[in-house]
């Protein structure tokens, strides 16, 4: 297993790493039936496409939240899913996305064990905190970092910087989790140790910046820091 040393703080990635993208999808299953996990990937492939264009376009910015529900209609016109008030209740529930099951208790065995640890995602401050209140992760982090302080998205190095900034740590010091490979590579490529959270058996992007260590859920991560 590759070797991970020096670290002083552990960061996360909120969406999809932390919390399921696909869980407000699927808690409407009832109603979208054999659309359900199309949904799920096509709001979830424009909400992230939305955020790359926009950024090389030099568009004004718009929040990330802004951007998911613009996804979420782009989607649901796709699928010609006109069910009365889906919209609404596909927002509502995203606003407070389940947390994997184990995230609770390897942020707080890593926090016990004297790392720094934070979150640092493209999601609005007001989408953030609702997320980290409803999984009761609040006292389990030392800050959540939104890219609306910077007003642009992953991979762009700023957004990688204010981790750096937060915490008063160097680049090298920092272990980052993502279970977007895109993510992984921006991060890596900026500095960071990375570890990837390959949930799904995904092969790697064929991008610079690689991972320091791959594992397949966040359970793995605190034997690879020594806790």
């Amino acid at each position: 297993m590759p070797e991970i040393t020096g670290v002083k703080a552990c960061v996360f990635d909120a969406y999809g790493t932390l919390f399921d993208v696909a869980a407000a999808a699927h808690r409407m299953s009832d109603k979208l039936g054999d659309k359900t996990e199309p949904l799920a990937v096509l709001w979830r492939t424009k909400q992230l496409e939305y955020t790359w264009v926009r950024s090389l376009m030099k568009a004004p910015y718009r929040d990330f939240w802004g951007l998911t529900a613009d996804a979420l209609d782009f989607a649901l016109a796709a699928l010609k899913i006109d069910e009365p008030n889906m919209r609404a209740l596909l927002l509502n529930l995203y606003y407070e996305l389940d947390a994997y099951p184990e995230a609770k208790s390897v942020l707080g065995a890593l926090k016990a064990a004297g790392y720094k640890t934070a979150i640092l995602s493209n999601g609005s401050v007001a989408m953030l905190d609702g997320a980290v209140s409803a999984a009761g992760l609040k006292g389990e982090l030392d800050c959540v970092l939104s890219v609306d302080a910077v007003e642009t998205y992953k991979t762009d190095p700023k957004v990688y910087q204010m981790a750096v900034d937060a915490l008063e740590v160097s680049a090298d010091e920092i272990c980052f989790q993502s279970a977007n490979p895109w993510d992984v590579s921006g991060a890596a490529h900026f500095g960071f140790q990375v570890v990837w959270i390959n949930r799904t058996g995904q092969p790697p992007e064929r991008l610079p910046g690689e991972p320091a260590a791959e594992i397949s859920t966040l359970e793995e991560l605190p034997p690879l820091l020594g806790v």
